[in-house]
């Protein structure tokens, strides 16, 4: 009796699932729709008093695809390419807008061969030219990766969000040379010290800590980073998440529209307990979760638990308030 009622509850699945296929994708039109509205908004603007003015969500987790659009907006000759790795099975990322509201083509990576699958399964796989491939990343392979599916030079975009190695693969990648780079940063490890966590090439965050909160790099390691490597940060998103950071050759013309540059601490309250249950712990307190971890200085150039790094935030930071890096976009960073 089980294997028959088993099959009656796949056969209602699959037809419930066939059933609920034309509402989202009128509510998917209806978004796209929507955003295309407030992205034309945006761009008539002459300036906007900060990058986080830009935000709204379609596919993105917070903010971003509005502020991708924009700058997509204003820079005008760049590739309509991108690449993304973390986005899981791509029902939230960074460029899923850009793919099917301005039909750029794109690779995207990830860890997980079921969430590849999934994304090869979407009905957009088929409408827009985007690849999709499962592999573990470091900073060792990174640039095969990219190369090896037919993405190299210029690119309109480049998506790093892995939780853990972002420093470090992005610091290896010279495959492409993309005009707009967006990273998350751990916004939990302050404003005042260029830090990230040691290179481990199989680092995966919920294993090396159970709180979740020990990963990726500060917001300051990312600025030194870009500005070696060519690039201005013109700010993040207002939940304190991803950082943006454009490319030396077409900063001046973005920044000559922002009147400020800032960026904004967490107040995302996803730290977990030794159960792996979420605590709501906020502020300082999940600093000190992780207080006795090992972080390294990008500028010192030495390794030290993060406890003993002192006081980790500007009075902004600590009152989780937004920061302005400058007061005047087009002026000289500091």
């Amino acid at each position: 009796m089980i294997p028959f009622f088993d099959g009656v509850k796949a056969r209602i699945v699959r037809a419930l699932t066939r059933a609920q296929a034309p509402l989202k994708e009128a509510l998917e039109r209806s978004m796209l729709l929507n955003a295309k509205v407030i992205e034309n908004s945006n761009l008539s603007k002459p300036t906007l008093s900060s990058l986080h003015d830009a935000e709204f969500r379609v596919f993105s987790q917070w903010g971003e695809d509005g502020i991708i659009a924009w700058l997509i907006g204003h820079l005008s000759g760049v590739p309509q390419t991108f690449v993304e790795f973390g986005g899981e099975n791509y029902q939230e990322s960074n460029t899923r807008h850009l793919l099917q509201s301005k039909n750029w083509r794109g690779l995207v990576i990830d860890g997980s061969q079921d969430n590849i699958a999934d994304i090869r399964r979407q009905e957009l796989y088929w409408r827009h030219e985007l690849s999709a491939a499962c592999a573990f990343i470091d900073r060792d392979n990174i640039n095969t990766l990219i190369d090896g599916h037919g993405f190299k030079g210029e690119i309109g975009l480049l998506s790093v969000d892995i939780d853990g190695n972002d420093y470090w693969v992005w610091q290896a990648i010279d495959a492409v040379n993309p005009a707009i780079v967006v990273c998350e940063y751990n916004a939990v490890l302050g404003d005042r010290f260029a830090l990230t966590v040691p290179y481990q090439a199989d680092f995966q965050r919920s294993i090396a800590h159970y709180s979740c909160l020990y990963f990726g790099a500060s917001i300051k390691a990312l600025i030194l980073l870009a500005k070696k490597k060519g690039y201005r940060f013109i700010g993040t998103t207002s939940t304190g998440c991803n950082a943006f950071f454009v490319r030396n050759d077409f900063a001046t013309d973005i920044l000559a529209r922002l009147e400020q540059v800032s960026m904004f601490p967490s107040r995302v309250r996803e730290a977990r307990d030794e159960t792996g249950t979420l605590n709501y712990s906020n502020g300082v307190e999940r600093m000190r979760a992780i207080a006795e971890l090992t972080f390294l200085d990008i500028e010192k150039g030495t390794t030290a638990p993060l406890g003993s790094y002192g006081d980790l935030y500007s009075p902004e930071w600590s009152a989780g308030t937004q920061r302005f890096l400058l007061k005047n976009a087009s002026g000289p960073q500091v």
